[in-house]
C-alpha cells in the first residue's frame, strides 16, 4: 500500500502532498504507523540542498520519529506489534566493522540515515531496521519522544561519553532547541551547570531549567572569571563564537563539545589546550543503545522537551517557523490519519 508524505520537489521548495511504494518488509525491517514527528534544521538543510551533499528529490524530510509498530519482518523478535518506539536519524549500519563490534553503530563508516537514499518521517508510515529502534517507556508521550530522537541523543551522549561523576561543572552555550534539553540533562547528571546566553532575558529560564548560574555571553570579557572552571563546555549554538576565550573556561582535560554547526573554522591556540591537556569534540547522534538508556533516564527524571505542534498537513507552516527561530523550542508535526 502506497504510503502519503510531504516531499521537497527541488532544492529549497515548499513540501508537496506525495506517494510513493515503499520498500518491502525486510527479516529485520519493522513498519511503524508514525504519530509524531520533530521538525530538525537538519531536514531544512536536506530540503535546501546543503547538508554535506546529501539527499535526493524528491525528498521526505524528518528523522525525529515515534509511533507504534503495526508490521514486524519475521526475524524481529525483540520487539512486538502495537509497541511505542522512537527513531531518529540512524536507521542502519553494517554490523561488522570494528565500530559496530564496539557498540558505536553510530560511527560506522557505512551507516545509513533514515532521509538519505530513504524518505523520512513526514508521512504516515515508515519502514526501517527494527533493531535501530528505540522503545519508549510509558510515562513518555510521542510528542516529547520525538524530539528525543535527534536533538535529544545530541546533547545526552556527551555527558555519558565523559563519564561526568555529579558536581562535575558543565557549561551550555546557547539556550535554544539543543541547550534547553542540555541544561536539563546536566542537572540529571548531577553536574553544576552554568549556562550562556546572549539574551539575557533567558536567565529565569535557564535556571528553571536546571542552571545554577548564568552569563551574559555577548562580552567575552564577562565570563573571563570562570577561566579554568569547567570538565565540559557544549556549544549548542550555531555560528562563530570567540573559540579562543571559550577553550581558557576548560579545567585541565576538560573538554569543548560541539553539538551546534560553527559557521566558520574553529581558532583556538595550540597552547591553549597543551598546557591542560583539554580536547575539542564533537557529536551529531548516538547510538540506539545510548538512545534507550536516555529515555529511561528522561522517564526517571522528568526531562521534557519544550514543543510547539501542529498537524502534519501543515508542514510547509512548521518548516517556516523554525527557519525563523520561532519555536521554544522544538516543532512537531503530528498524524493524526
Amino acid at each position: 500500500m502506497a504510503i502519503r508524505a510531504f516531499a521537497a520537489t527541488k532544492a529549497g521548495g515548499q513540501l508537496e502532498a506525495f506517494e510513493f511504494e515503499p520498500p518491502p518488509l525486510a527479516p529485520h525491517d519493522i513498519e511503524i504507523a508514525i504519530t509524531c514527528c520533530g521538525v530538525c534544521h537538519t531536514d531544512l538543510s536536506l530540503i535546501d540542498g546543503t547538508f554535506f551533499g546529501l539527499g535526493d528529490y524528491p525528498l521526505v524530510p524528518g528523522h525525529e520519529v515515534a509511533g507504534r509498530i503495526i508490521a514486524l519482518g519475521k526475524s524481529v523478535d525483540h520487539l512486538r506489534i502495537d509497541q511505542r518506539v522512537g527513531i531518529g536519524f540512524l536507521c542502519g549500519s553494517c554490523g561488522e566493522c570494528e565500530m559496530c563490534q564496539a557498540g558505536d553503530s553510530h560511527l560506522c563508516p557505512a551507516q545509513e540515515g533514515i532521509c538519505v537514499g530513504r524518505h523520512g518521517g513526514f508521512a504516515e508510515r515508515t519502514r526501517v531496521d527494527g533493531r535501530f529502534a528505540v522503545p519508549l517507556p510509558d510515562g513518555l508521550s510521542d510528542e516529547d519522544a520525538a524530539p528525543l530522537m535527534c536533538a535529544g541523543i545530541t546533547t545526552y551522549a556527551p555527558f555519558e561519553e565523559l563519564g561526568l561523576a555529579p558536581g562535575a561543572r558543565v557549561g551550555v552555550i546557547g539556550i535554544g532547541g539543543l541547550g534547553h534539553l542540555a541544561i536539563q540533562f546536566g542537572k540529571a547528571f548531577g553536574c553544576e551547570v552554568t549556562a550562556f546566553s546572549g539574551t539575557a532575558a533567558k536567565e529565569e529560564e535557564a535556571r528553571t531549567l536546571g542552571a545554577e548560574h548564568f552569563v551574559a555571553s555577548r562580552d567575552p570579557a564577562s565570563f573571563a572569571h570562570l577561566a579554568g572552571s569547567l570538565d565540559l563546555l557544549l556549544a549548542t549554538a550555531d555560528g562563530d563564537l570567540p573559540w579562543a576565550e571559550y577553550s581558557n573556561l576548560l579545567r585541565p582535560r576538560g573538554a569543548l563539545w560541539l553539538v551546534g554547526f560553527p559557521s566558520q573554522p574553529i581558532s583556538i591556540p595550540g597552547i591553549a589546550l597543551m598546557s591542560r591537556r583539554s580536547s575539542v569534540t564533537g557529536s551529531l547522534m548516538g547510538s540506539p543503545e545510548q538512545m534507550a538508556r536516555m529515555v529511561q533516564m528522561v522517564a526517571a527524571k522528568g526531562i521534557r522537551p519544550m514543543t510547539e505542534s501542529l498537524p502534519l498537513q501543515e508542514v510547509n507552516t512548521a518548516i517556516a517557523r523554525v527557519r525563523a527561530g520561532q519555536p521554544r523550542y522544538r516543532m512537531v508535526l503530528s498524524n493524526d490519519s
